[in-house]
Order: structure tokens, then sequence, then C-alpha cells
């Protein structure tokens, strides 16, 4: 018996998840739902038998779906999933979540509180090469970890370039929120232990004029004294590059991993990803439906996701104060 998925949103990132869904035999993709049916149309056409709306009520209302992957633009998310665990729906969500620490726990009160469950879609955590990080510190290998390096080097432009929503704090949440998340989650997962202080600097290497800044450094210190020292730049000229560097230091011994040590063609002009985040989406998908089958324990534990937007929230304070902040919305 498939799971009927209903995906809501049609932007760019929602071709990545119809198309890793429709994938999978257990799951038939029903709907995608958008504020615009012509593209909504042409999202849906990657899964054979989607239908295209602009109704999400209608659709929240249909008793044969079971579960709604949340993929639109991130104000949107809060109140989708909300609606949606309502309408007893589980719900996958893209990151960030949400914009706040207090819409995130009024999307679990509707789902997790109603009797469904809600999975953020960290897709980091589902990389190969992070996947094997996370298992080898889950499993001891070095102790209890007490330093995390993350530089991480990408080049990027927005869809809409110099006018992309991504610009706008009110809509983004800011850099640390919408793309920080990423990283702020995987040292939070790594380290399992709730962050309590961060401070944040931000500066431009290849494009000085744009609104936001295109490089970053993040401090980021936990309860228990332990340190995540995050490096994030995307001022790589050649758009979907990717360069990263992990080391996770620990009581014991130390892990790394380095993108460039991946098997495969690498230069200048090549753009394929690196094999250690093959699949990503793909795996991540697959978990989430295990989830709701009971076929695999949730890997992404909402407390997690919850202190690390918490983070990402103070990361963008400590940006406009230029002073460290205590991270707040914890519990």
């Amino acid at each position: 018996m498939s799971v009927r998925v209903a995906v809501i949103g049609s932007g760019g990132i929602a071709r990545d998840h119809v198309r890793s869904l429709a994938g999978l035999s257990a799951v038939e993709v029903a709907y995608v739902v958008g504020s615009d049916l012509n593209r909504a149309a042409s999202v849906a056409a990657l899964a054979p038998g989607a239908q295209a709306s602009t109704d999400l009520d209608r659709v929240l209302a249909d008793p044969s779906i079971t579960a709604v992957n949340v993929v639109g633009a991130t104000p949107d998310h809060a109140p989708v999933t909300i609606a949606a665990g309502r309408a007893g729906k589980h719900v996958h969500v893209e990151k960030p979540a949400a914009l706040s620490v207090a819409d995130f726990d009024a999307m679990v009160a509707a789902t997790e509180g109603n009797g469904t469950s809600l999975m953020v879609g960290q897709t980091v955590r589902f990389q190969p090469s992070i996947t094997s990080i996370g298992a080898s510190v889950a499993q001891g290998a070095i102790g209890d970890p007490r330093l995390i390096h993350l530089s991480w080097y990408t080049g990027h432009v927005w869809p809409g370039g110099w006018r992309g929503w991504q610009h706008d704090k009110e809509r983004s949440g800011g850099h640390p929120v919408h793309n920080g998340t990423h990283a702020l989650d995987l040292v939070t997962w790594l380290i399992d232990r709730k962050p309590i202080r961060v401070f944040a600097r931000s500066f431009p290497t290849f494009a000085a004029g744009m609104p936001v800044h295109d490089s970053f450094h993040l401090t980021v210190r936990f309860e228990d004294g332990s340190l995540a020292l995050i490096e994030l730049a995307y001022a790589l000229p050649q758009s979907g590059k990717m360069v990263r560097r992990i080391v996770v230091s620990g009581t014991q011994g130390t892990l790394a991993h380095d993108t460039g040590d991946d098997p495969g063609l690498m230069s200048d002009t090549t753009n394929a990803p690196p094999s250690s985040i093959e699949d990503a989406m793909t795996h991540q998908m697959r978990h989430w439906i295990g989830t709701l089958d009971g076929s695999q324990t949730p890997l992404v534990q909402n407390w997690q996701v919850r202190a690390a937007l918490a983070t990402a929230v103070a990361a963008q304070q400590s940006l406009d104060t230029g002073r460290a902040v205590a991270i707040g919305g914890q519990q």
C-alpha cells in the first residue's frame, strides 16, 4: 500500500523532492500545490499521476492523503504545517523549519501534539559522508566530541538573482537562518548538546555589492563547554560548486572529511556534486517514509532542530549587534 503524499510548494527545491518521492515504490505523489497553477503542473509532471492544484484546503481535506511535504518559501512553513497537522496529516518540512522558535513550537504542537509526526528536512545528515561521521560519533569512536571545525564554500546565485527573496531578512530570517541552518543543525547533531552562546561576523568576499554578505564566521559554545567553529562562504565564482571540510575532535580521537578527497573528476569547470553528498535527498525521503510506517527510527530529533533554529536566530542578532548573543528559546 503506497503512502499518498501532497507536496506543498512549486519552486526549484520542490522538483528535487518530487523526483525523489516519485522514485520510491512505497510512495504516490498525489498532488503538487502552488500559488501558480502552471508552475505547479510543471512540477507535478515529474510524478506520474500527480495533480496540480492551487487549493490547499481541498487537498488537506482529502482523506486519502496520509502525509504532506512542505517545501515552499520559509514564511509559509509554519501556517501550512499547522494547517496540515490539524487536518491529521504527517508533515515533512524543508529547512529552515520556521523563522522563529515560537513558530516551530506551534508546528510541533499542531502535529506531534495532535497525534501525527513532524520531520524537518535536514538534508546534510543524509549525505553519505556525514551519515558515516554521525554513525562513528554515536558509536563512541572519538569519545565525547569537544570541537568541530567546519569550513564550507559554495558558489551560488539565488534563482531571483539580486532580487531573490532570500536577501530579505523579514522573509528568510537572514543568512544564518536560511542557509546557516544546515551547518548549525550538523554541529548540534554531532555534539548532541544544547548550544548556549553564539558569535557571528560577516564580510563580502566575492560579491561586495550584494545586500547580504556572502561569507560568515560563527562560533558556537555548547552547554558542556564544547565548541563549533563554522566558516561559511557563498564566494566561489562557479554556481553550484562546493568545497567542504569537517573535523570533529573528541576526547579519544578525531574524524575528518574533505570533499577534495572524493574520487572522480574534480576541476574548475566540472560542476558535478561530490560523491560524498550523492543522493542525499532520496535517502532523506526514504527515511521519512520509513518513519511513517515504523520501519525506521527518526534520525532528526526536533529538540535538535529547535536548538539549531534558536542558534541561527541568535546568530543573526549577533550580526546585527556585533556582539556575542546568549541563545534564547531553549527548554
